[in-house]
């Protein structure tokens, strides 16, 4: 079924992270949707600094949930503080503060597990005003941006989060056009299997190209829809998550 947003060491809380909820936008939406019950790392979460900038993130922490959720916990408290910190003002350049947080959530990993712990991520701040995501992708799949020109890939800018205390991440700015789309999709889904063939990055840009779906859960619906019937069996190897952010066409 599709649901909607979504070992610790000793001295990790063992608290879960709050559930997201996803905040109403100036002229576009932002929607989340998973598949079944949370295994693993996945986590995604949307946080209001101002009254034109969103922070969207959806995160990928290697080991089972029930190991994750203290680390988890940590990394949301880190994201959402230091985003409310550090993009609140007006005159805040976005590129440098997404630096920061991005910085600040890596430590906060690194500390929270006691070591080491692979979190790949994408981090983006939509602002409303402008129509711009400037984003860090740590080490996650590909975003993948849909405009009037076809499909582009927002690569990785940086090794995943939870590797190095010391990780430096690119912060680049994409512009959504009105009618463009954003669809991020967790690893669970893009490596999901029949027998040795990967769904794969170019098969969910497929599903950007072709979908007549115009609204973010939507467009989330159909790419969950697409890979149980690439598997023919229920996705239930791994996390699967994808988060969509749509500019509407009459902004």
């Amino acid at each position: 079924m599709f649901s909607s947003a979504q070992s610790a060491k000793p001295q990790t809380p063992l608290r879960d992270p709050i559930r997201a909820s996803i905040p109403d936008l100036q002229n576009a939406e932002l929607a989340a949707v998973y598949y079944g019950q949370r295994m693993g790392g996945d986590f995604y979460d949307f946080v209001r600094v101002n009254s034109h900038r969103v922070v969207f993130a959806l995160l990928d922490l290697a080991g089972r949930f029930e190991e994750n959720r203290g680390i988890l916990y940590a990394a949301q408290e880190s994201l959402r503080s230091q985003s409310a910190l550090l993009l609140n003002a007006e005159e805040t350049n976005e590129a440098d503060a997404m630096m920061e947080i991005c910085l600040h959530v890596n430590r906060t990993i690194l500390q929270a597990a006691g070591g080491v712990r692979s979190c790949p991520a994408f981090i983006g701040c939509y602002n409303e005003n402008l129509g711009t995501i400037c984003y860090v992708n740590a080490g996650h799949p590909a975003g993948l941006v849909r405009d009037h020109s076809g499909v582009v890939e927002l690569p990785p800018t940086g090794l995943p989060l939870g590797l190095f205390s010391l990780a430096t991440f690119d912060t680049p700015i994409v512009v959504l056009e009105p009618g463009a789309a954003l669809l991020l999709a967790s690893r669970g889904l893009v490596e999901g299997k029949r027998k040795n063939e990967e769904f794969g990055v170019a098969r969910v840009k497929e599903i950007l190209l072709r979908t007549s779906a115009l609204g973010a859960k939507e467009i989330c619906v159909t790419a969950l829809s697409d890979i149980k019937q690439f598997m023919s069996t229920p996705p239930t190897h791994n996390d699967v998550t994808v988060v969509a952010l749509v500019r509407n066409s009459e902004a």
